[in-house]
């Protein structure tokens, strides 16, 4: 006969044969829910877990299309006016050229200070890793041609403006950027999704901790891993201009402004508050199957708010200055949606909770492979 067990501080019996082999009360438990619903619905309200936890052993793979297409349309057909709210945004070469010119003063003052002292590497973590972010930022901006009418100016601009960056960036993201649009999700062409060696490698506290901390290489190495690209003539010219900027930087000033810049686009891809918003803003949270998350906090303001992620995806021609003019216009549409409250938390969470991890992106088989796939299955069928 089995010995009953007693429930610490209570001197009760438990009967763990009604349990189906667990061993404590927390077992299974589930994390607090991480994402908020501005208008609940009877869909989701904000509160409850709209379904079940995903298995941490693989991604999340979907056969529907992706959802901003449809959503779009559905926008379109309510609101027709959005299109309004097109075009390109004069402001954004101001702000460019005034965050290139305090990242380049900061350099110059930074060249008397020692690398690893307080001074150098907390400006570097606090100015730098925001600036940096928001340079980041501005290219994605200026990738989708919403600084200029011409296509050459908005890459000339995107070329000036990765020049504090102190690597090569804009052209090869323009590319890679432009493709995740185009398919979301698709398995080895959308260089956003993690590979199978990631989720095998850093499925864990500690292998999400290295993730976040250095994510800044996942995101430059990753893609050349998945997916190659041709080189233009604009890759040649972003190579050439930064590394003769980079050149005369360290002949006429030292190394250590060089430094600073390494030092600030390494903050801003690792733990950092406005880094929040590479996890933010396509893993899965909560249970739930949507792909694309918002957040509409306070620091869209140094981001280009990018934080309205899926009204971006939604209408990637919509300048920054107006994504908060397109919640406004369509509520219906956005405030049903979860999003979340907090980008630092975001990273915390994402380390901390069992319910996310690497595994937790949506993904799909891309349409040529599909497509392959069908016509072998077809192919079958007729033999």
């Amino acid at each position: 006969m089995a010995a009953p067990s007693i429930c610490k501080g209570t001197g009760s019996e438990i009967d763990f044969s009604y349990f189906g082999g667990a061993e404590s009360f927390t077992e299974g438990k589930r994390s607090l829910r991480r994402t908020t619903v501005v208008s609940p619905s009877e869909q989701d309200d904000g509160v409850s877990y709209p379904g079940p936890p995903q298995d941490p052993t693989e991604f999340l793979w979907i056969m529907t299309e992706e959802p901003h297409r449809s959503r779009r349309m559905a926008i379109m057909k309510a609101h027709p006016e959005v299109t309004k709210l097109m075009g390109y945004e004069p402001l954004t070469k101001y702000v460019v050229l005034a965050v290139v010119s305090l990242q380049l003063y900061l350099a110059m003052y930074l060249r008397h200070f020692h690398p690893l002292s307080f001074r150098f590497l907390f400006l570097a973590y606090a100015v730098g890793g925001t600036t940096n972010q928001n340079l980041f930022l501005a290219i994605h901006e200026i990738t989708h041609n919403l600084a200029f009418k011409g296509i050459n100016a908005n890459k000339a601009l995107a070329v000036f403006a990765n020049l504090p960056i102190g690597v090569p960036y804009f052209a090869a993201f323009k590319k890679y950027h432009i493709e995740h649009h185009k398919h979301l999700g698709e398995d080895g062409i959308d260089t956003d999704l993690p590979t199978n060696f990631e989720l095998l490698c850093l499925n864990n506290v500690l292998g999400k901790t290295f993730f976040a901390t250095f994510q800044i290489f996942f995101y430059a190495l990753r893609p050349g891993f998945v997916r190659m690209q041709t080189p233009t003539r604009w890759h040649l010219y972003n190579v050439i201009v930064q590394l003769l900027f980079d050149y005369v930087l360290v002949r006429t000033f030292g190394i250590r402004p060089l430094l600073y810049l390494l030092f600030s686009s390494f903050f801003a891809g690792s733990l950092h508050p406005c880094a929040g918003h590479f996890i933010a803003e396509h893993y899965v949270w909560d249970g739930l199957n949507q792909e694309t998350y918002s957040y509409y906090g306070p620091l869209n303001i140094l981001a280009y708010n990018v934080g309205y992620h899926n009204e971006h995806h939604d209408f990637p021609s919509i300048p920054w200055t107006r994504l908060p003019a397109l919640r406004a216009l369509a509520p219906e549409f956005y405030d049903i949606l979860p999003s979340h409250p907090s980008w630092p938390m975001v990273i915390v969470n994402f380390i901390r909770d069992k319910e996310v991890g690497i595994f937790a992106r949506a993904k799909r088989i891309a349409k040529n492979n599909k497509q392959k796939h069908e016509s072998s299955n077809s192919s079958s069928d007729r033999e």
